[in-house]
């Protein structure tokens, strides 16, 4: 990616952004939906429409000046952002702790299949370069940004730091009282995912995680 531009790098991440968060955000009313919540369906949630999903700052802004920063600053930081939450009311639910549990985990899982398939595009674009280099090239690029970004979200969401999936799913495993008490950090979530961010801890922390998932995309590629 060094070799292109800034806004050539940005057109190559943007189509893998917009279906990561996409399809993250609606996979979660998606599986509330079958389990008996009806309520993001109803608000035209459980689409793959990118619009009712994005959150201008958290999904534009945000990621889009980190991005410039790691960028000019030549460093390899940690971009992040984040979509609308999807309204889900656990109260419907047929199992309020399984299917609460069930609803989180399937937007992380969302990102795991979709960087499968990226990883599937990069060997189609492997396979392309000596017949098509005019399309090899760039989907090659997109697949590499594809699988970037949906291992970055699955890791990030899957830490067990509420609101994030891997919170909830943690809350529903605990015992009802211990689930209680953790339950009531949620609004410090946002504050403590900050802090891993600016001492330095939270890329260490994903980074095992991160390279795992990657070399398994870049196997089913054929590139290891």
């Amino acid at each position: 990616m060094q070799e292109l531009t800034l806004i050539q790098q940005l057109a190559v991440f943007v189509l893998p952004l917009i279906f990561a968060i996409t399809v993250h955000e609606s996979a979660h009313g998606w599986v509330a939906d079958k389990l008996g919540d009806h309520t993001a369906r109803s608000m035209g949630r459980v689409t793959l429409n990118p619009i009712p999903h994005i959150d201008p700052v958290g999904t534009i802004v945000v990621p889009l000046a980190l991005y410039a920063l790691t960028t000019l600053s030549g460093g390899g930081g940690l971009i992040f952002g984040w979509a609308k939450p999807v309204p889900i009311n656990p109260r419907n639910f047929r199992n309020y702790r399984r299917d609460t549990a069930l609803t989180a985990v399937a937007g992380p899982a969302s990102n795991f299949i979709m960087l499968l398939l990226w990883a599937l595009v990069l060997r189609l674009s492997v396979g392309l370069e000596n017949s098509a280099t005019w399309i090899a090239e760039p989907l090659a690029y997109m697949a590499v940004g594809g699988i970037l970004i949906n291992t970055i979200l699955m890791v990030l969401n899957l830490l067990p730091i509420l609101p994030l999936d891997g919170g909830r799913v943690l809350a529903s495993l605990l015992p009802p009282r211990l689930s209680f008490s953790y339950a009531k950090l949620e609004p410090w979530g946002l504050f403590i995912l900050i802090g891993l961010m600016v001492t330095g801890i939270l890329w260490p922390l994903m980074s095992p995680m991160l390279q795992f998932v990657q070399t398994l995309a870049y196997s089913i590629a054929g590139l290891m």
